[in-house]
């Protein structure tokens, strides 16, 4: 447990209900412990009377929610003796990967499909000292080249099929029930490669054990990038929001049982869609995360609105990454091309009246 103000890691908090022993060396970088923050500005846009949390996991130590899942992963790994990892990645898990690497004292190598990562994400696994394979195909080629050379090469996958990356991950729906107090009417999470809708429902699974009470559960897609929503695996799938540019999930089964079971739903938004929530976040609320994870929100909003989620519904939103990790994108939509003015008094005071 954590000693006096130190926090240790989401491991050491939630060691009771994570494959580790007494002995295992915990592989930390004091991930976990994310702000839920309830929204202020947003629900009355909605016109309804519900309550919107976001689970900011963007405030994890490389800025995603990968980090829960790769302590874990990396944690186990070299527990098992394994001397590197491997990952294929649209950005997030490469630069998760690496610094739990890095922190571990082995070698991380990470696919990634050439011009199709955010260079925010590219710059943290290049300075956490990864190898970096760039390949010209998209990241689920790079995941089906993982799973093969993983067969020729002693090194431990570290993609959401690892199942202990669930296991970290699941912490998350643990953190959502401890600052509610109970467990949400809905839990809304950007879809991708599914592995994160998959964990939270294992995670809320668990609880419901003891209380039989348990959230409904709705994945949102990009409208290019949304296999549950065809109802089939796709090809070249394509969307501004990178982290979820998946068309072939490698939690496919695992996604479906959780809509199933929990009752919930999937959706789409196109890539408009997306960035407008990113901006309402932002502008509204002063949260800023990657495109991705506003389609939680995004969707969230509409279904208000539509009355497919009802008034007094407790709803928490999974952001999955923060907003630097795209800076590029985040500027584009700005219309505002800051102009340099004289500096004196006079000019500034007439640049702040005339905003007034």
């Amino acid at each position: 447990m954590a000693t006096g103000n130190r926090y240790l890691g989401l491991i050491d908090k939630f060691r009771a209900v994570l494959p580790v022993s007494d002995s295992t060396r915990l592989i930390s970088i004091g991930e976990g412990n994310t702000p839920l923050i309830k929204l202020e500005n947003i629900p009355a846009l909605t016109g309804k009377n519900v309550d919107i949390y976001v689970k900011y996991e963007g405030l994890n130590p490389t800025g995603s929610f990968k980090d829960r899942g790769m302590t874990m992963a990396v944690t186990k790994a070299v527990e098992e003796g394994s001397k590197a990892i491997i990952c294929a990645s649209t950005g997030n898990t490469s630069a998760s990967a690496a610094a739990y690497a890095a922190r571990a004292g082995i070698k991380a190598f990470v696919l990634i499909p050439e011009g199709k990562i955010a260079l925010g994400k590219l710059a943290q696994a290049m300075m956490h000292g990864a190898e970096i394979i760039q390949i010209k195909g998209n990241f689920d080629h790079g995941m089906q080249l993982v799973k093969d050379v993983a067969e020729h090469a002693p090194v431990t996958i570290v993609n959401s099929i690892n199942p202990y990356r669930i296991q970290g991950q699941k912490t998350a729906a643990y953190e959502i029930v401890e600052a509610l107090g109970k467990v949400p009417d809905y839990h809304c999470l950007p879809v991708g490669n599914a592995g994160n809708i998959t964990a939270h429902w294992l995670g809320y699974t668990e609880m419901g054990k003891i209380s039989g009470d348990h959230p409904i559960m709705v994945g949102y897609q990009a409208a290019g990038a949304a296999p549950f929503l065809k109802g089939e695996m796709i090809d070249d799938p394509e969307t501004v929001a990178t982290a979820i540019r998946i068309g072939r999930p490698q939690s496919w089964d695992q996604a479906w049982a959780a809509q199933k079971e929990s009752g919930g739903w999937f959706d789409l938004l196109s890539d408009e869609e997306i960035l407008a929530a990113q901006k309402l976040l932002s502008e509204k609320e002063g949260i800023f995360c990657e495109p991705a994870s506003a389609a939680s929100v995004g969707g969230v909003l509409r279904d208000i609105k539509n009355g497919k989620i009802p008034e007094g519904s407790t709803i928490v939103c999974t952001l999955t990454g923060h907003g630097l990790k795209d800076p590029d994108t985040a500027i584009s939509q700005c219309a505002v091309n800051p102009q340099a003015i004289d500096a004196s008094l006079d000019a500034v005071k007439a640049a702040i009246l005339d905003k007034l």
